[in-house]
């Protein structure tokens, strides 16, 4: 195993449990489908991407010392993830997101990651106190951090000097959460990843365009943004100007993790070397695979 990490994911882990019909749904639909368990949560869905490109991940968040936990983690590991710095509760359930697909998309979810919000700094403390980093010699790496975090939390991550050096990488976890991002609107060393509806939720206001978005994004003060807005466009803003393409069109089997598997192939693309147009068009491409089904869960 390497020394440093590729990338440190923070942020949830937790069990998916997802219901799937191949029928549209409306709310009270009663309908036939199939229900999986899966590894998941927004760091875990990061992470299995980055490790599908041939990074090696490093996982900090809160799993329970049950049954559910250690099977989560036996399961994390055999990812080729690395797991020896998750903190594990005692008391603390390992937590569970739930969601319900019908063919017109998301019905509902509901993200259960009280546990990790409880857990709060002690997730971080192998980056503030070693061995990962210190405030003293902060990691210098990629992190992908994730919005399931309080946002007492996350506006201590803004400010902390064990953060200052560290290329991040941050997500909302859902447009509920959008607003936890603010404290990274201003961040000198922080990319943002959103949809249309968070980056307006980030705004106040709402968008007709990815462009529009991520444009209203930088004069708000962004360092870069990158806004999706499902198969219409997504587009990449900042500094040295904005970008926009077209996700190819295909067949949409599933969606939860989608924008996670945008996120983690686009930091992946970067990390090999790719420039700004080519990491777009390789984030949409993978996103637009695993929507498909073409992507193995």
């Amino acid at each position: 195993m390497k020394g440093k990490p590729d990338i440190l994911c923070i942020g949830s882990v937790l069990w998916d449990v997802i219901g799937r019909a191949a029928s549209h749904m409306r709310q009270g639909s009663d309908v036939p489908g199939r229900i999986t368990r899966l590894p998941g949560g927004v760091a875990m869905n990061i992470a299995m991407t980055l490790a599908r490109f041939g990074m090696e991940p490093t996982l900090l968040t809160a799993i329970g010392r049950d049954p559910e936990g250690d099977e989560l983690v036996a399961a994390c590991a055999r990812m080729g993830l690395r797991t020896g710095h998750i903190y594990r509760s005692e008391d603390l359930p390992t937590d569970r997101y739930m969601a319900v697909e019908g063919a017109n998309g998301l019905i509902a979810a509901i993200a259960d990651a009280n546990s990790l919000e409880a857990a709060g700094e002690k997730i971080l403390r192998p980056l503030t106190s070693g061995p990962l980093g210190t405030a003293s010699a902060p990691f210098d790496g990629y992190i992908a951090l994730d919005g399931n975090l309080t946002l007492r939390l996350l506006e201590d991550i803004a400010r902390s000097p064990a953060f200052a050096a560290a290329d991040l990488r941050v997500a909302p976890a859902s447009p509920g959460k959008a607003e936890r991002l603010l404290p990274f609107l201003n961040h000198a060393r922080a990319t943002l990843y959103v949809n249309l509806e968070e980056a307006g939720l980030l705004c106040q206001t709402t968008f007709a365009t990815s462009g529009e978005a991520a444009n209203a994004l930088l004069a708000r003060g962004a360092l870069r943004v990158l806004v999706t807005d499902g198969g219409r466009s997504a587009s990449e803003g900042c500094a040295d100007g904005l970008i926009t393409q077209t996700p190819p069109e295909v067949l949409v089997t599933r969606v939860t993790g989608a924008g996670d598997t945008f996120m983690a192939a686009h930091i992946a693309a970067e990390a090999d070397g790719s420039d700004r147009e080519t990491a777009l068009s390789r984030a949409l491409h993978a996103a637009a695979s695993y929507v498909s089904g073409e992507t193995p869960l």
